[in-house]
């Protein structure tokens, strides 16, 4: 009988373990294939309410989220493997090193140090693989959290800021590039007031901290203080705005976009002529606020320079330069006199004028793009928005780096603080509202799909710590504003 070379055995072992290896992977390939096959079947029999397209869905979510923990688990393991070596390395090297043995204090010091340096590692590789799984799990959860509650619709063009009285009666306010300023009831979506009195978009609204009197800012290189007096309608029945379709995240067209005149804003009180008109700036004016006390007033404009005004006589007492380019947004503390001013320049500045006699300035540098806004929070921080897609969390007392940053898929417009629960309210240019807490942990994301949400550049946010139906406002340019609810211990709980 012939015998087959030494050459000739050794490549048909090659060609059996190819093969044994090639049925080893169709194996299980055909055991996944059959589990999700039995998997559909047993769900398909069933009593289930969900159609086919969601179970389908649902199934495959959680195949990939079965295969990422098994990647972690073999991750984890040979992370640990690589633990146990460094740790057998050091302690040889301990023995040898200068010819001289370290002392077992040294000895567990270092290892020690290796060690967390490792278990570092494993927990940021474990954040970032699981960063997706979470934020699905988030996207799901935030629907029964962050609830949409009221849409205000009335404005014909894009809507740039939205705020909230802080006194009674609380009311909602919207500044759009329509030349106007309306004024909502929260509760009905009806409008109360409207303010024309502006010749050019108006792109801010504030008001006065103790009476019925607001600020606008706008293109006309003006800002105006008016006053209203409203009365607010009796609240209607809420309509469920929160009916979920199956699909998220659908593409919407203009023509998607809500009708201008919306729930009749034409039939309501109009204001003419304001009670003073601010008039320093030779550009547009982006932004103004109330300083503490309501007596004094802060404008920003795109002439680079921002004035605090004398509210009783309309008169200029400082004008704020120092920026390179067009100012974006300015803030003012709620409790001092302190302003912040954001640019263009990638940079945000602090003004101080809590001494009569001086009124000193900080700069703030850490972003690359425009700082969109920068706002006061609570104690000594300031949170900052930029086109560079982050947010920064900023001491006052510690001005070269940030406490935390957050780090985003989209440019971030108006941002604002829940100062009670410190969680900040991010507007991106994308669509999405995101919600972090102020160490960058991500929270929620509030719904979008075919039936709420906004449809175009979300441009501002604001939250209402006093109202009991909505705690958080929106606006973007698809003309409307958007009351949520907010569950806030729910909200959390989740983290």
């Amino acid at each position: 009988m012939p015998t087959e070379s030494g050459s000739c055995a050794t490549a048909r072992q090659a060609k059996q373990k190819r093969k044994s290896h090639s049925l080893s992977i169709r194996r299980t390939n055909s055991s996944e294939q059959e589990r999700s096959g039995l998997q559909r079947e047993m769900l398909e029999g069933q009593d289930s309410k969900l159609p086919s397209s969601v179970r389908n869905t649902l199934l495959e979510l959680f195949g990939q989220i079965e295969r990422e923990f098994e990647n972690l688990y073999i991750e984890n393991l040979e992370l640990r493997r690589e633990i146990d070596t460094l740790n057998e390395r050091l302690a040889a090297e301990g023995q040898t090193i200068d010819g001289a043995e370290l002392s077992k204090g040294q000895l567990k010091t270092k290892a020690s140090h290796s060690t967390s340096q490792l278990s570092q590692k494993l927990k940021t590789t474990y954040k970032a693989s699981t960063s997706k799984i979470v934020s699905s799990f988030k996207t799901t959860t935030s629907r029964a959290i962050c609830q949409l509650v009221k849409e205000y619709i009335g404005h014909r063009d894009g809507i740039w800021d939205v705020s909230v009285t802080k006194t009674q009666p609380i009311v909602l306010g919207t500044a759009s590039a329509d030349h106007t300023a309306l004024l909502w009831s929260i509760e009905t979506g009806k409008c109360l007031v409207k303010y024309v009195g502006h010749a050019g978009s108006v792109n801010s609204i504030k008001f006065h901290p103790a009476e019925q009197v607001a600020l606008t800012a706008s293109g006309d290189q003006t800002a105006h203080i008016w006053r209203y007096m409203v009365q607010l309608p009796t609240p209607q029945p809420t309509t469920d705005c929160n009916q979920m379709s199956g699909e998220d995240e659908v593409e919407f067209s203009d023509k998607d976009e809500p009708d201008g005149d919306g729930d009749g804003c034409g039939d309501c009180p109009t204001i003419r002529t304001s009670l003073t008109s601010l008039k320093s700036h030779q550009g547009v004016v982006i932004a103004a606020d109330w300083l503490v006390g309501g007596k004094q007033a802060v404008t920003a404009s795109w002439d680079r320079t921002a004035n605090l005004y004398d509210v009783e006589t309309s008169e200029l007492v400082h004008s704020l330069t120092g920026h390179d380019q067009e100012l974006t947004h300015c803030c003012t503390h709620p409790t001092q006199r302190l302003v912040v001013t954001s640019s263009r320049d990638t940079t945000f500045r602090l003004w101080d004028f809590r001494d009569p006699s001086i009124h000193s300035v900080n700069v703030f540098q850490g972003h690359t793009d425009t700082v969109t806004s920068a706002v006061f929070t609570v104690g000594d921080n300031v949170v900052s928005g930029s086109d560079d897609r982050t947010v920064k969390v900023w001491d006052l007392k510690n001005m070269r780096s940030p406490i935390a940053t957050i780090r985003t898929d989209s440019a971030v417009n108006r941002i604002n603080v829940c100062v009670g629960q410190r969680i900040i309210a991010l507007p991106h240019d994308n669509r999405q509202v995101r919600l972090f807490d102020m160490s960058g942990v991500r929270l929620a994301r509030l719904p979008r799909s075919n039936r709420q949400g906004h449809r175009r550049m979300v441009c501002c946010s604001a939250w209402s710590e006093d109202h009991p139906l909505c705690n958080l406002f929106t606006c973007g340019f698809d003309r409307q504003a958007i009351g949520w609810n907010i569950n806030i211990p729910a909200l959390l709980q989740e983290k």
